[in-house]
């Protein structure tokens, strides 16, 4: 006799691997499925949080423009232009180094304003 297994034997040795490899699949995308669902919501608290600070920052840098017209108004030589509009190509890692820059130019326009002393005024 043959030490090889029949054909029969075989094919439910393959059907068994199929069947293994089957079940492996769908258990590796259930752990797949809930792993990405983990990070798509982690992905939607960033997202949420950068939108509440790009709020924040955008009614800051507003109340700031406002203030900035003030001190402008006492000059009357002097006219604001438009206010500024938020920028697309801004990067949300650099989100204190652009307040610190709007702090500075608030802080040295009205530095400025008050050198000028009552001639300048209106």
């Amino acid at each position: 006799m043959y030490d090889e297994p029949t054909a029969a034997v075989r094919y439910k040795e393959i059907m068994g691997l199929a069947r293994k490899a089957a079940e492996d699949l769908r258990d590796w995308e259930r752990k797949r499925i809930v792993e990405l669902e983990s990070k798509i919501a982690e992905a939607d608290r960033r997202l949420d949080a950068a939108a509440e600070q790009e709020t924040a920052v955008q009614e800051r840098a507003l109340r700031w423009w406002r203030m900035a017209c003030d001190n402008v108004d006492r000059l009357s030589w002097l006219e604001p232009g438009e206010q500024p509009s938020p920028i697309n190509s801004a990067r949300g890692d650099q989100v204190d180094h652009y307040v610190d820059g709007l702090r500075s130019a608030y802080r040295n326009l009205t530095e400025a304003v008050a050198n000028l002393g009552w001639r300048a005024r209106r």
